[in-house]
């Protein structure tokens, strides 16, 4: 299979770890991409919820599969976010193609891009980070009950229905909240003279072009791995917004390029992340 040629591409949100994590997919999308520099947008690995008796094969191979294209020449940068916020103490760590980080810079052809997850932006992980912990497992609890729904939605004929992005827009405060994130990462941006403003955190896709009396930039927000199934990527000077599309059937993983014998045990993965 011929992989896409990127120079960048920005994913976000996959939430490795938890029963939403649509592992699959994303394994799927970066077997399917060749970029020089791949971002890790925070929320990869989501520590909060971590738990040794759930990790299937399909999560495992994610990682692996990162791993495998830094061996094939790219950098990969992990940049934290909120859900696996203990890696911060990680923070400048570089060890081959790999480099951990809190936020990153980058020059693109004569402009700056400016990446970070965006949980900075959110007063509930300042004020009361055990409410914000809730809010994920009941998050999770609902992406788990609504892929039970649209599992019979299936079988029955009809389309999928995403109850998260509903609930996104039909409460005012949620929709608020988005737009007031939104509008301070670009407040921000322009106020220093970034070209490109690149979050995650909200699982909100987005690709923006802001133009205000103080100047402006362009908005872009990764999405997530869970309901959106996105990324961001960057060739020949351009941003685009890309939208992994489901097979309509699933696809046999006998043809897959990774090796399950050389998938570590749960138990050391446990270890070496929740331990350290």
């Amino acid at each position: 299979m011929s992989k896409r040629k990127l120079q960048i591409a920005v994913v976000s949100d996959i939430h490795l770890g938890t029963y939403g994590c649509q592992a699959k997919a994303i394994n799927k999308y970066l077997k399917s991409i060749e970029p020089e520099i791949l971002v890790l947008n925070g929320d990869i690995i989501d520590i909060w919820q971590f738990n040794k008796h759930y990790w299937p094969d399909t999560h495992m191979k994610v990682v692996q599969r990162i791993f495998k294209m830094m061996a094939n020449g790219t950098q990969v940068f992990y940049l934290t976010g909120n859900h696996d916020e203990m890696l911060r103490r990680f923070a400048d760590f570089k060890m081959g193609r790999l480099e951990i980080a809190n936020k990153l810079i980058l020059n693109l052809d004569g402009k700056k891009a400016w990446i970070f997850h965006g949980d900075v932006f959110d007063i509930t992980m300042k004020n009361s980070k055990w409410l914000a912990k809730l809010g994920a497992v009941g998050y999770d609890i609902l992406i788990l009950l609504n892929s039970l729904v649209n599992w019979f939605s299936q079988k029955l004929g009809r389309g999928k229905i995403s109850f998260a992005q509903k609930v996104k827009s039909g409460v005012k405060s949620a929709i608020k909240f988005i737009d007031d994130f939104e509008q301070t990462a670009i407040d921000i941006a322009i106020e220093k003279n970034y070209d490109y403003v690149i979050c995650g955190h909200i699982h909100q896709p987005a690709f923006k072009k802001i133009k205000t009396d103080k100047g402006e930039t362009t908005y872009l927000n990764s999405g997530d791995w869970i309901e959106n199934c996105t990324s961001l990527e960057y060739y020949n000077g351009e941003w685009e917004l890309y939208h992994y599309e489901h097979p309509l059937h699933d696809e046999d993983d006998t043809n897959d390029d990774l090796n399950d014998s050389a998938l570590p045990d749960i138990n050391s993965v446990y270890q070496s992340i929740i331990k350290s």
